[in-house]
């Protein structure tokens, strides 16, 4: 007799795709098989074929190539807006939770007021201010993930502050920030890195958009959501141009989810639904 978590299944088909989608970032910065910014007019809008698996943009870029190199900024401004959001917003999290009173007040207040502006109409503000581009898709994304991260960081903070080996470690001396870093910081580790998991493919999802709407990654570099964007206006005639960064964009997106499902059950052992196998 095994037994074995439920949900595991998942965990490995989603941590599948999310390895797929890191390995061709990480082939693409050395190995492509066309240049991606190469323009052949003369073989435009061509289908899938043995020298384009994926077929040729409407300038003659190699599709394949574009979509492997779009994967990179994908994944940058995802792991950089993740990266902003844990920097900055589990530190306000646990400094609502243990200080709680003003302090706690105001965290949420400013994280209130950073939902009333989602990523997108962020972006569009500092695109005014500042101009589209790639590091102005990340710092929209990263204010929306701050605020998310503190009040997960609170909640979950919140529940570990009220055991009893807390009001035991705060007994024989500890203070608050101690408090902090060795005893709930490491009690919701699992619970951030599945919301990480979750931010990300959010990131993903928005890098997109904006770059669909021209406010991301700008010419001439490869972005799935500007290949989308691109693609629309010759959806009859080469419909390939659509599917295939669409397609990355679900793959990353639907790995992100399932590894974080996954995550979540095997780190929550309220979560674990067992089985006999």
């Amino acid at each position: 007799m095994m037994r074995r978590p439920a949900g595991h299944g998942g965990l490995a088909i989603g941590a599948a795709l999310v390895g797929l989608v890191a390995s061709v970032a990480l082939v693409s910065l050395v190995w492509t098989p066309w240049p991606p910014l190469a323009l052949d007019i003369a073989h435009k809008l061509q289908g899938p074929s043995a020298a384009h698996w994926f077929g040729t943009d409407h300038f003659g870029r190699d599709t394949l190539s574009m979509v492997m190199t779009g994967a990179q900024n994908a994944l940058a401004v995802g792991l950089a807006a993740v990266g902003i959001g844990v920097a900055a917003g589990v530190p306000l999290g646990l400094a609502a939770a243990v200080r709680r009173g003003a302090v706690e007040d105001l965290v949420m207040r400013a994280t209130d007021l950073t939902f009333a502006f989602p990523a997108v109409l962020t972006a569009v503000l500092i695109a005014a201010l500042a101009g589209p581009g790639g590091i102005n898709a990340v710092i929209a994304v990263g204010i929306f993930n701050i605020a998310v991260f503190a009040r997960i960081a609170r909640g979950a903070a919140l529940q570990v502050t009220a055991q009893a080996f807390i009001r035991a470690a705060a007994a024989i001396g500890k203070g608050p920030w101690r408090i902090a870093a060795e005893h709930v910081l490491p009690n919701i580790a699992g619970i951030l890195i599945v919301q990480a998991t979750v931010q990300f493919a959010v990131a993903i999802l928005a890098e997109a958009g904006l770059s669909y709407l021209g406010l991301g990654v700008q010419p001439p570099n490869p972005s799935w959501g500007r290949m989308l964007n691109e693609a629309q206006t010759f959806m009859f005639i080469a419909p390939g141009q659509a599917v295939f960064p669409g397609l990355a964009i679900a793959l990353a997106v639907l790995g992100l989810n399932l590894l974080g499902d996954g995550l979540r059950d095997l780190l929550d052992p309220r979560l674990r639904v067992w089985r006999m196998g």
